[in-house]
């Protein structure tokens, strides 16, 4: 929402005629583009040369040494205004923006100050360098959405205790713990271990860890040891924790339960391990783990150093990059000699996943489809959960914009294709933690040794992770030594010891050689030259109506080429078959669909006199009617997992035309069903790998209908296939 005081700000940004302050939009939202600009002007007013976005040492020091407390005698009306800018961005009366420290200004500064929780240490109205180096950021220090109280007076007290520490810098205090805060906590203790401030750095190096076994904590201790601990205790989430100077049951109960969900040693004190896995994400990484992840195959020799280092459980993965030479991929003959040397097996699908634009819906449906392949081909059985790899460090609005529907896309697939395979997530912290919380994952496979990771710093460990990744060692020596992750284990999920591989069936369809695209529309624009269509025409004055051109159209095909080939693979048909509904479906779109699409949009919003209740609408132009029955068949068919619906609920209608209309992968992944339930409707056989011409030409009538329209259509559709065909028959037989 914008706010006209914080527009008064920006104009007074904008009031600079200096190509060192460069113009904000007036747009009345605080942002850091604007703390920045305000940053450059406080250091212009200050006699910095070269400005900089960042409030740093040099601005820190200038301060220092000209205005260790501005306040009501401070003359230099633009300082006075950065202020008042900054006051009013930061939801502070500033008073107006006239470039004097008035009454307002020193009200809302003192309130800062008291909020920040400072005030003590630094009285009064005036506002002293760390504090104008904090007010001038996006930093809150009121609680904001998911902050606690308990946690913010955690946050003040650090503020309060440490501030004038020369490397301790005023933190948020809006009741959220994230990366800010965990450094802080971790100065906090190595100043009290006694490290002076050109020692300090907020890294768990050897002296911070020396310092914490130096002092273990038991029932009866108190002081600032005993807040700093039970403030990390709080941090971690750990229910009943509050914060305190003394040791007491309680205490001692929250650190048992804590303990013991981390799986450390139940010793209810305040120990080094249990100080380490409360301060980093790895926790005491010298710890021995039961459970491993491994790039690398599984040899009769390397099997027996895993077994004698006490491993029980090891990840593997369940194919190789595409296009990479690095073969990582579980191997003939490794999970059966796992499994007679007392080695349980796990799972892990990762390809690429290494940045954000790798994820999105339509990757993680071809994903999946990928996965449950590889998983039958090595022999997981039903029940095995297959670990999902978010292998970067994800930010929240990426976990929110990519990694989200990357996992609803998986689970999309998993849910009708292979219900009875479990959904894991390998990544950060947070991004498990969201994952899980949507129901897209029931176990977390933690990323915990990249410590520095934004997902890790600030998070807790999540409530239902499976192994935590805390270190990378080798075990065995010679022909028996392998390079393993050493994971600890929850004891969620045991792994695999029994396999039962499915032979892979031969002459499925693959991945679309691009390379044959310019030859393949060449020969489908020839084909409907005889049918007397041309790239944007048809017959006829309803020509004019289309809106897909043939380029277009099979540019749209072969985008979505990933999902068609994961289907047919899946349920054992020709791509070619839903290629050629599919292209004739979109290719014949028009503004008459539009227009239909628009009523049924109309006629359940109950905003027009529209009778239609139902269209066929989206790529492939079906019914809810139709997908519905067709899915209905196909569940009770055993061909994928669903619920089955009612046809003649509008309820139910309505929901599927949504997702027909909407989600092009959820209507391409309809019409093999809809073809599947097509053939049983005139009595062929489901449709499959060496289907007749004449029941393929029928299958595809009966796609579009009955009667002689349908079966013309059959025809001209069944022309397509065969072009399709042609060329999926080449790139299977490469």
């Amino acid at each position: 929402m914008a706010d006209e005081r914080v527009s008064d700000a920006q104009r007074f940004i904008n009031s600079y005629n200096d190509s060192r302050i460069p113009k904000v939009e007036v747009d009345g939202k605080t942002s850091w583009t604007v703390m920045r600009a305000l940053t450059r002007i406080l250091q212009l007013h200050i006699g910095i040369s070269t400005l900089s976005d960042t409030f740093g040492p040099a601005t820190l020091s200038a301060l220092k040494v000209s205005y260790p407390s501005i306040d009501s005698s401070n003359m230099v009306a633009g300082i006075n205004r950065v202020i008042q800018s900054a006051l009013y961005c930061k939801g502070y009366d500033g008073g107006n923006i006239d470039g004097v420290y008035n009454e307002k200004v020193q009200a809302s500064v003192t309130q800062l100050k008291t909020n920040m929780g400072v005030d003590d240490v630094y009285p009064g109205s005036g506002l002293t360098p760390k504090v104008f180096k904090s007010l001038l950021t996006m930093d809150a220090y009121v609680p904001v959405m998911g902050g606690t109280e308990a946690v913010r007076g955690v946050q003040q007290w650090l503020n309060a205790t440490y501030v004038d520490r020369e490397n301790f810098y005023v933190i948020p205090c809006d009741g959220n713990f994230s990366r800010d805060v965990q450094k802080a906590l971790m100065l906090a203790i190595q100043f009290q271990i006694g490290m002076s401030d050109s020692v300090a750095n907020g890294v768990f190096g050897p002296g911070t860890q020396q310092g914490l076994k130096n002092n273990v904590l038991t029932i009866g201790s108190s002081g600032t040891w005993v807040q700093l601990f039970t403030a990390a205790l709080l941090f971690n989430k750990r229910p009943e924790a509050t914060f305190s100077p003394f040791f007491t049951d309680s205490v001692a109960s929250v650190v048992n339960a804590f303990q013991s969900f981390t799986k450390l040693p139940v010793t209810g004190k305040g120990d080094f391990p249990t100080w380490a896995s409360l301060l980093v994400s790895y926790g005491d990484n010298t710890r021995e783990g039961t459970a491993c992840d491994a790039s690398t195959s599984v040899s009769d020799a390397r099997l027996v150093s895993l077994i004698g280092a006490g491993y029980q459980t090891i990840g593997r993965y369940l194919c190789n990059v595409p296009g990479s030479s690095f073969n990582k991929m579980i191997q003939p003959g490794e999970l059966a000699r796992c499994a007679a040397g007392g080695l349980s097996v796990y799972p892990i699908y990762q390809t690429i996943g290494t940045n954000a634009s790798y994820f999105s819906y339509s990757q993680g449906a071809a994903a999946a489809f990928n996965a449950i392949e590889w998983a039958r081909f090595h022999g997981f059985r039903p029940g095995t959960r297959i670990y999902f790899a978010v292998d970067f460090d994800a930010l929240d609005d990426e976990v929110t914009d990519y990694v989200l529907p990357y996992f609803r896309g998986v689970d999309g697939v998993m849910y009708e294709h292979a219900p009875l395979y479990q959904i894991g997530i390998y990544g950060a912290r947070n991004v498990c933690s969201r994952v899980s919380v949507e129901g897209l994952a029931s176990a977390s496979f933690v990323l915990d040794m990249s410590s520095g990771y934004s997902g890790n710093l600030g998070y807790p460990l999540p409530a239902n992770w499976a192994f935590d990744q805390i270190s990378t060692v080798t075990v065995g020596a010679g022909s028996g030594s392998i390079e393993i992750d050493n994971n600890i284990s929850s004891g969620r999920d045991l792994g695999q010891s029994s396999f039962l591989p499915i032979p892979v069936t031969t002459d499925l369809d693959v991945d679309f050689d691009m390379a044959w695209k310019p030859a393949l529309l060449n020969d489908i624009r020839s084909y409907m030259e005889t049918l007397g269509y041309g790239d944007t025409g048809s017959p006829g004055p309803e020509g004019a109506l289309r809106l897909v051109s043939t380029p277009e159209a099979i540019d749209v095909l072969m985008s979505w080429d990933r999902i068609a080939t994961s289907l047919a693979r899946e349920l054992k048909m020709r791509k070619s078959l839903m290629q050629a509904v599919l292209f004739q479906e979109m290719r014949h779109y028009s503004r008459q669909d539009v227009a239909t699409d628009g009523a049924v949009i109309d006629y359940y919003a109950g905003t027009g006199l529209s009778p239609l209740s139902d269209a066929s609408t989206g790529l492939g132009q079906i019914y809810a009617k139709t997908a519905i029955e067709a899915r209905n068949h196909c569940i009770s068919a055993g061909i994928i997992g669903g619920l089955v619906r009612d046809p003649s609920d509008e309820s139910n209608l309505w929901a599927i035309w949504q997702r027909l209309h909407t989600e092009d992968t959820y209507n391409i992944s309809t019409v093999p069903l809809v073809l599947i339930h097509a053939a049983s409707r005139i009595g062929l056989s489901r449709p499959g790998l060496s289907q007749s011409d004449a029941d393929t030409t029928a299958t595809i009538a009966r796609y579009n209908g009955t009667g002689p329209a349908a079966a013309g259509y059959g025809g001209v559709v069944f022309g397509y296939y065969s072009i399709f065909e042609i060329y999926n028959s080449i790139m299977r037989n490469a």
